[in-house]
């Protein structure tokens, strides 16, 4: 231990420890790491402490507080982020700016450390890091996660796959990836692409539109159709050739709603379906669609025209005499039930069910499964406004007799304000509770049940006809996203889970996927893809988790070298108790701008901004509320501070936050600027029963090269006496800090000061078990605590004291010094750093008086102490840690020092500097290493090779005929004795064949409706299910009498008469699948209607309908698997026997 200069005692934990001096790297750029030779370890430097006697440390125990046994790697992330943008300059957002960056020089001495006891256990353990994580599946990293300052104005919100492209819509338009390219590199800083797409894969974007709502994707037509906010649905060409030079432009386009588009299906029969609010559905025939995509782009305005007179408005159609079947509330979704024809609409607390045929109403039902009679009730009428009932409190607490002094007065009214913030938070949760039942997602599962989610996580099971079957929970977390995939449900939550769930409701698996709310999900190609908020997108294999995640994961932590990088940063933290006061130009520029020239971030924590008890009571109503600004006095030091620090030029403000008296500000250097974002604030009061804000901390969150930083300004509780209440305030701190966006970037009245409310992490996930939750700042790679601890000398008196900071002693001091002796103890600030003491201590001084001589010489004789403190934790868990994927953020402190010049206060400012290096992940390099090992490695193309396994299924006949009411039992057997077999039946298209006509040559004139949807002459029940090893199922194919006596010509409705005497014949296709197999075998059944002339026939005039050119085709015939699963070859036509027209199972 002495050659490397680590002073110690008997308890390892409290050390006083030189730090290692960083590698020869540049500042800010991007450093692959060497790749030769065996890691060394980081050589202990002996500190510079030539004035400061040898310093003995005496052994301390104690209880931690807040021990926690929580062994979890990935927290579950605050329910509420959502995209923010940054509070300054916003004029390069879209660009990169590349400016020369400085170099930093390592040519420095890291001041020797003090570390406390009671780290590596519980919530104070140091995060688990590694190359590649151990407690989740690899994945392929479509778009990495970019920051959310790069996306404003283009975050993505949906996805949906066809079977070679994965598509995304966004606030600006579409884009689509090709999954041939999915394992390529990105284009970097320089490339074509805007910020936050430099890592990922590259991809074709669309021409700018009104924001991307919904997705829906038509493989019969080759189409991608979205719903957008405007009111519009779109369509674009999934075959079209993109040009990387141009965005795509897109097909028909009609205004569909005057509200947001917010869901979009086809139905059995090929009609779309939309919805938006008030309860509207609408319907959109696919004849009309149809006549519309066929018309040139010079009758664009006619095409449209076309669609929007067909429209049904499904809402009128269910209204009598002024009184709605259905509610008027926001349709969130519509669930097309191709196994049974119908159409579910979900409503936050209702379902609508339709039949797709024939457009009736069949049921409104509630969320517990009963039909529902609506009876709509007045809101909020009884009880009076939050902001009311604090009104009248503060005017009563006001209005009181006032027999005590301005202290007690001013205490009553705090401590009313505190009993209201209780009471509207009492009242709050109680509206919550009456919104945890809403429905957010609806899919149909492949043994065609219908599967809801919740807002409190409870999935609920339902029938075709709408019968509650079973409910369960696996999570406490919102539901809101489904994907199936053979008989697996995969089920996204809001705090970044995934589970796979089975048919049967039974939990498989879960991890953490990202760190934001999962909002989408589709699968394709092998995988399951996950969108988060922030816009990241991961694929997820979808054999995982198994065996083939061991073989990745060890090959890519193998090749950690490739894709590592390393890059340098300082940061300058500045710390002051202002007491109300103002600061000149001078102070600001020696407290903070002597020391900021090579500093790449720099925060600011201040206390006692404002401190009156009016402000006090007012700043709690509007924390409660939501509604906190900050205040003009907070504003004033964050425009101050700014333009000492050259803020338009240098420097760019990411983001402030303030708390009552406490306001934290954090500036970047724009060099650093894209590597850094996604700033997200947090509050926690301390004081008054824990509500008000006069003691507390505010904090603010930072993505930087990928890792992610907290800076928290506390002032905890004063009085020499206060020490446990002091140790209490940073554990409830510690435990209950959630970060969350700031709701207000839009620089109002207080610019940058953000007006999210306080969080905590009883609040804000209050229907999270607490079991299941680890905290924000535990979880962070580094965190600073900093600001007035308000932490005593003890043991000594006003005049022993003021002679050791006379004589500049500091080492006798620090052995009096509360914080330490608590640190020692593991009590406070467990397992954390901070470096040894040089400086006079800062508090508390005569205002306005400068030198040692300033100190309190009042009255009262406060006895000098070191007040205002610096203390951090980085990733690293021993002494000997070395910057790595593994410990990726390791820190030493250059600078710490009181500016004794400012005389401002009765506190003096302190400053510390950081110099942080930083290991991260080059995701381009790592997505291309990724895709090798998923292509040249023999036993992962095994195991996916062992994916492309389909059960053999016989069809008991590929050629039926029917007359007028037949039906047809066709039987599908699976012969696999081991694995279940997933079925659907989908129409290829319809044709009509004439008596002189070939029946191969009108074979040739299919064409398909929307998402190969069924023609309305044909019932096949059920069109999709799971047949049971070695078992069958036996589908209905049906001919059904279909009367209308309007047809729609150029959108005008015609009554006509019509005898249409020719045959009609559909190709029905069966996809089978593998319980979780990624190949789809295709056998063809050809369904043929031999008209009767003895019956009349009423049916729509037939049009002239463009040839399909995009329906997709499948190689197997009847009963045999193909070869490639994604082309099919159609059988001869079988002459029209008996038994092919009626056979083993037909009924007549």
């Amino acid at each position: 231990m002495d050659k490397h200069n680590v002073v110690a005692d008997d308890n390892d934990d409290a050390v006083i420890s030189g730090v290692p001096p960083p590698r020869k790297i540049h500042s800010y750029s991007h450093q692959p790491r060497a790749s030769s030779g065996k890691k060394g370890h980081h050589r202990y430097r002996r500190g510079s402490l030539d004035d400061i006697p040898k310093i003995e440390i005496h052994s301390g125990t104690g209880d931690i507080a807040g021990e926690d046994s929580d062994d979890e790697f990935y927290p579950y992330a605050a329910s509420n982020w959502t995209s923010v943008t940054a509070s300054g300059d916003s004029g390069d957002a879209d660009d990169y700016v590349v400016i020369p960056q400085p170099e930093i020089s390592d040519d420095f001495q890291p001041l020797p450390e003090f570390i406390g006891s009671g780290g590596g256990v519980g919530m104070f353990k140091v995060p688990l890091r590694s190359a590649v994580h151990s407690a989740r599946p690899p994945c392929l990293e479509l778009r990495p996660h970019p920051l959310r300052e790069t996306q404003v104005g283009r975050f993505l919100r949906n996805i949906a796959c066809t079977g070679t492209q994965l598509w995304a819509g966004q606030e600006s338009g579409v884009r689509f990836w090709n999954f041939e390219d999915a394992f390529a590199p990105g284009c970097g800083l320089n490339g074509r692409v805007r910020r936050g797409d430099e890592d990922a894969a590259p991809f074709h974007e669309s021409t700018n539109t009104s924001p991307t709502t919904c997705l829906m994707v038509d493989n019969g037509n080759r189409l991608v159709w979205s719903g957008h906010k405007d009111g519009k649905i779109r369509s674009w060409r999934t075959d079209l050739v993109a040009d990387d030079k141009s965005p795509f432009k897109e097909g028909l386009s009609w205004q569909a709603h005057k509200g947001p588009v917010n869901s979009i299906i086809m139905s059995f029969y090929g009609d779309m379906w939309s919805c938006s609010e008030g309860g509207v559905i609408k319907i959109w025939r696919w004849e009309s669609m149809e006549k519309s995509l066929s018309l040139r782009s010079e009758e664009k305005h006619m095409a449209a025209l076309l669609v929007e007179r067909s429209g049904i408005d499904l809402r009128a159609q269910v209204t009598v005499n002024g009184t709605c079947s259905i509610s008027s509330s926001e349709v969130k979704c519509l669930l097309a039930d191709n196994v049974r024809a119908k159409v579910w609409a979900a409503q936050p607390q209702s379902f609508s069910l339709w039949d797709a045929r024939t457009k009736e109403l069949l049921r409104v039902f509630n969320i517990e499964g009963q039909n529902e009679n609506r009876v709509e009730m007045p809101s909020g009428q009884d009880q009076p406004a939050a902001e009311d009932e604090m009104k009248v409190k503060f005017v009563s607490s006001s209005k009181k007799e006032k027999p005590h002094g301005f202290l007690q007065r001013s205490r009553n009214a705090i401590m009313g304000a505190a009993d209201a913030v209780r009471r509207v938070a009492t009242r709050g949760a109680g509206a919550f509770a009456e919104d945890n039942k809403k429905t957010e997602a609806v899919v149909s599962t492949g043994d065609g049940m219908i599967w809801t989610g919740c807002t409190n996580g409870l999935i609920i099971q339902w029938d075709g006809n709408g019968s509650r079957v079973q409910d369960f929970r696996h999570h406490q977390c919102a539901v809101l996203c489904f994907c199936t995939f053979g008989e697996r449900v995969y089920v996204g939550y809001v705090s970044g889970h995934i589970q796979i769930i089975d048919l049967e409701g039974n939990l498989v698996a879960g991890w953490v996927a990202h760190n934001n709310a999962v909002i989408k999900m589709a699968a394709a190609d092998g995988y399951v893809f996950s969108l988060a908020t922030h816009g990241g997108i991961r694929g997820w294999h979808v054999i995982s988790p198994g065996p083939l995640d061991g073989i990745i994961r060890l090959e890519l932590a193998e090749k950690e070298r490739i894709y590592a990088q390393t890059d340098n940063v300082r940061v300058l933290i500045g710390s002051w108790n202002v007491g109300q006061g103002r600061a000149s130009h001078d102070s600001l520029m020696s407290w903070l701008g002597s020391v900021s020239s090579d500093v790449g971030i720099l925060v600011v924590g201040l206390q006692e901004v404002e401190m009156g008890a009016g402000f006090l009571a007012m700043s709690a109503a509007k924390e409660t509320v939501g509604g906190n600004e900050g205040s003009s006095v907070g504003q004033w030091w964050i425009d101050t501070i700014g333009k000492a620090l050259d803020e338009k030029t240098v420097f760019e403000r990411m983001g402030s936050r303030q708390l009552a008296g406490l306001l934290i500000s954090l500036w970047v250097r724009k060099n650093l600027r894209t590597h850094a974002g996604d700033i997200d604030v947090a509050a926690v009061p301390c004081g008054f029963g824990r509500a008000i804000g006069n003691k507390g901390g505010v904090g603010l969150r930072i993505r930087v090269f990928d890792r992610i930083m907290c800076f928290i300004n506390c002032h905890l509780a004063a009085h020499l006496e206060a020490v446990n209440r002091r140790n209490a305030d940073f554990d409830h701190i510690y435990k209950t800090m959630s970060f969350s966006r700031p709701s207000n970037t839009n620089n109002a009245p207080a610019a940058g000061v953000s007006t999210g409310s306080h969080t905590t992490k009883s609040s804000n996930n209050a229907n999270v078990n607490a079991e299941e939750t680890k905290q924000d700042l535990a979880e962070a790679d580094m965190v600073i605590f900093f600001g007035d601890f308000n932490y005593r000398l003890f043991g000594i008196s006003y005049d022993e004291a003021r002679d050791f900071v006379s004589q500049r002693s500091f080492d006798w001091l620090r052995e009096k010094d509360q914080l330490r002796a608590e640190m020692k103890a593991g009590k406070v600030f467990q397992g954390m750093r901070e470096a040894i003491i040089t400086f006079p201590p800062t508090y508390k001084f005569e205002r306005h008086k400068s030198g040692l001589g300033g100190y309190d010489s009042g009255e009262k004789k406060r006895i000098p102490a070191w007040c205002d403190r610096v203390i951090y934790r980085d990733t690293r868990s021993g002494p000997d840690s070395e910057c790595s994927l593994d410990c990726p953020v390791v820190a030493s402190v250059m600078l710490y020092e009181a500016c004794m010049d400012v005389t401002e206060s009765d506190h003096k400012p302190v400053r510390c500097k950081f110099h942080v290096k930083i290991e991260h992940v080059d995701r381009s390099v790592r997505r291309q290493e990724f895709g090798r090992i998923i292509q040249t490695n023999e036993k992962v193309r095994a195991m996916l090779d062992e994916l492309r396994c389909v059960p053999e299924i016989v069809l008991s006949s590929d050629n039926i005929v029917l007359q007028n009411q037949d039906t047809y039992v066709l039987r599908i057997t699976n012969k696999s004795a081991k694995e279940k077999a997933v079925f659907r039946i989908l129409c290829e298209g319809q044709t009509t064949v004439r008596e002189d006509e070939d029946v191969a040559a009108a074979a040739a004139e299919y064409h398909p409706r929307g998402s190969f949807g069924f023609p309305q002459w044909l019932e096949v029940t059920p069109a999709a299910g799971t047949i049971k090893p070695d078992g069958f199922v036996e589908v209905s194919v049906h001919h059904e009498e279909f009367h209308t006596l309007e047809e729609l010509v150029d959108g005008i409705p015609q009554n006509w008469w019509c005898e249409d005497t020719r045959d009609k014949e559909a190709a029905l296709v069966v996809n089978v699948q593998g319980g979780c197999s990624t190949e789809t075998v295709s056998h063809c059944v050809h369904v043929r209607h031999c008209f009767s002339a003895k019956t009349l026939r009423i049916e729509p005039k037939p049009q002239s309908l463009k040839k399909n050119q995009g329906g997709s085709s499948s190689e197997s015939q009847s009963g045999k698997k193909s070869q490639g699963g994604s082309h099919r070859q159609r059988p001869e036509n079988s002459s029209n026997s008996d038994e092919s027209r009626h056979g083993p199972g037909s009924k007549r």
